[in-house]
């Protein structure tokens, strides 16, 4: 197998993805200034700067193709034009899905980059002198090694053990406990030593590492079943801790970029979030607005919420979605009760509380719920309070949504991956 070789290292992470398959190695052809960059706290910040940018910005990055993906597969989003043929694959669903999709090609590619630049930091922070400096190296980037892992894991029913040529399989669940077990060597990191304020200054602003790290812990904690575990971490997060990925004139918020603003890619599936029967918004929700707007396009709905502007900032996680991890976790465990007042801290919020303006403002639920139901409302309330997340197909699985609600339950494997390691594993059958 040929190996592949990323861009010329510098003082500022490349956005030049050099690889599109996690079973590469990547190698620097000007090794003494790698091995300069990698040495010196200067060249470590840049290449964790970079991997922000990685995730956030542009069509290529993570979070922008987890959204399509999820979002077409699942009915939030509807096709406005069938020429673009990744997304016209992921709305058919089903068998249309193939390894050639460049859409899940940047999912599995540029997470694989990411994991690959977050160890270089996290690896050769550890020798630098500045322990502090040194801390706030690692847990910022072990931030989106771990969102990495979580959305490799979200999308495929197995992922890569690690980065190199011909690796190993593990399990999704073993995926996610990976994201976690990166978290927790990131906490104990700055519990041992505290983030320097210098480390701070010289970070995109607006990122609440150590509760970024506690919320992520607690979204994979639920993913992965371990409901004890995520309701603990949950009651960690400051629910005051805001995280974003902020934008500007020279990189600009992917959604308004790309969909928003030319309404030729994709828009809201319909008044009601893509959802059904009883899963329905109710008429008041005050999301349904934040959410979407009128265009004049047919079917006359158009993206807002996060996507509403070109400098617009994407929050990181949402406080809405550590408050529904607690009350799935209790409702899980069972505590009904607890359950119940978490769910209603969500579907009581007004917008003017919310430090994003996502809430609902309805009356609380009263009456007596068994778990089944109370499971459902919160399914519900995830689908609406978390939209355009990139969330939803891991909620369907979980809370047992039958498969004729999604058009693909996991995706193929790139060819990119499956024509360089052997060991890449059977694709899915739906």
């Amino acid at each position: 197998m040929k190996n592949l070789y990323i861009y010329k290292i510098t003082l500022v992470a490349s956005l030049i993805l050099a690889s599109t398959s996690c079973k590469k190695e990547y190698k620097d052809p000007n090794a003494a200034l790698a091995t300069d960059v990698l040495n010196s706290s200067r060249g470590l910040t840049g290449i964790a700067v970079g991997l922000q940018k990685l995730y956030s910005a542009g069509r290529t990055g993570v979070y922008f193709n987890s959204i399509e993906a999820n979002g077409f597969v699942t009915n939030e989003l509807l096709l406005s034009n069938s020429g673009n043929i990744p997304e016209l694959q992921l709305f058919s669903g089903g068998n249309s899905v193939d390894g050639t999709n460049t859409i899940l090609g940047n999912l599995w590619s540029y997470s694989s980059k990411i994991i690959f630049d977050a160890d270089n930091v996290i690896n050769n922070a550890a020798n630098l002198p500045d322990k502090n400096y040194a801390a706030g190296l690692i847990a910022y980037s072990s931030i989106f090694k771990a969102l990495a892992l979580g959305n490799l894991s979200q999308y495929w029913e197995k992922v890569p053990a690690s980065i190199g040529k011909n690796v190993n399989f593990i399990t999704r669940v073993e995926g996610f406990n990976k994201a976690i077990a990166v978290i927790d060597n990131a906490l104990a990191v700055i519990t041992a030593n505290a983030i320097s304020a210098s480390f701070n200054a010289n970070i995109p602003k607006n990122m609440n590492v150590k509760n970024t790290l506690l919320a992520l812990k607690a979204r994979y904690a639920l993913f992965a079943g371990n409901y004890p575990l995520a309701l603990t971490t949950a009651n960690l997060v400051d629910p005051v801790g805001y995280s974003t990925f902020d934008f500007d004139t020279n990189t600009f918020n992917p959604i308004y970029d790309i969909a928003t603003s030319t309404n030729n890619v994709f828009q809201p599936s319909n008044i009601n979030l893509g959802q059904a029967g009883s899963f329905v918004p109710d008429a008041a929700d005050q999301r349904v607005p934040f959410y979407t707007q009128p265009i004049t396009k047919a079917p006359f709905l158009g993206i807002k919420g996060f996507g509403a502007a070109l400098t617009q900032s994407i929050p990181v996680f949402l406080p809405g979605e550590i408050t529904l991890i607690k009350a799935e976790a209790y409702a899980r465990q069972p505590d009904l009760t607890s359950a119940l007042i978490e769910l209603n801290k969500v579907v009581t919020k007004t917008p003017s509380s919310d430090h994003f303006g996502v809430g609902a403002a309805l009356p609380s639920l009263t009456g007596t719920y068994t778990q089944a139901q109370l499971l459902d409302l919160i399914y519900k309330h995830r689908c609406i309070e978390l939209y355009m997340s990139g969330l939803k197909i891991e909620d369907m699985r979980r809370f047992g949504r039958p498969n004729s609600d999604r058009k693909r339950n996991f995706f193929p494997y790139p060819f990119t991956e499956r024509d360089n390691n052997p060991n890449t594993p059977a694709d899915p059958t739906f």
